[in-house]
């Protein structure tokens, strides 16, 4: 069954975050947005661009009320190191929100993002306060996510579960939402 619009499976892990181990459980987040977001292995190629990327836009996250997370299968100490590593070397260069370690497996198993090789998809869940899966998606390993996209699309939801209204294709702050009591009226004016 899909993880959206379902109860985001609840977790607890040892991560890194900055330079310190911490204990962290899906429920610290309660009340806020959370995107939760697996990567398949530390010091790897692709894996450090998305990583850092997020790194540069958590600012914009958190002005939104969300949380950013990363999981992978590896251990917090190899996390560790990655994070101490710097950018230029293929590091993480000091990425200070919380990256999990997922050494038995279960979180990704929960999320259905395991694959056989035992390491994870590019799968990224928008949890909302409610802790309500409102989006996935999931890439192959070799093919990076799009941050600006992430935002995109949490602005969406909570737009879409503030306002009861819809958001149509390619939808960005400031453009019309559709309310579904008067969508024809959204369609005519929109009509190519």
């Amino acid at each position: 069954m899909p993880l959206v619009g379902q109860k985001a499976p609840a977790f607890k892990a040892d991560a890194v975050v900055g330079t310190e181990f911490k204990s962290i459980q899906l429920e610290d987040y309660r009340g806020k947005w959370v995107v939760l977001f697996f990567y398949p292995l530390d010091f790897t190629f692709v894996c450090p661009t998305e990583l850092t990327a997020f790194q540069d836009r958590l600012t914009e996250f958190r002005e939104l009320g969300a949380e950013v997370v990363a999981v992978s299968v590896d251990s917090k100490f190899s996390h560790l190191a990655w994070n101490n590593t710097p950018r230029g070397k293929g590091g993480l260069g000091g990425v200070q929100y919380p990256i999990l370690s997922d050494l038995s497996k279960e979180i990704a198993r929960s999320y259905d993002v395991l694959l056989a090789a035992g390491y994870a998809l590019r799968g990224l869940f928008l949890i909302d306060p409610e802790g309500m899966v409102q989006h996935a998606t999931l890439n192959a390993p070799n093919v990076g996510r799009n941050v600006e996209e992430t935002l995109r699309v949490l602005r969406a939801s909570q737009t879409a579960l503030k306002t009861g209204e819809v958001c149509p294709v390619n939808w960005a702050p400031g453009k019309e939402t559709i309310n579904p009591k008067s969508a024809g009226a959204w369609f005519e004016k929109h009509a190519r």
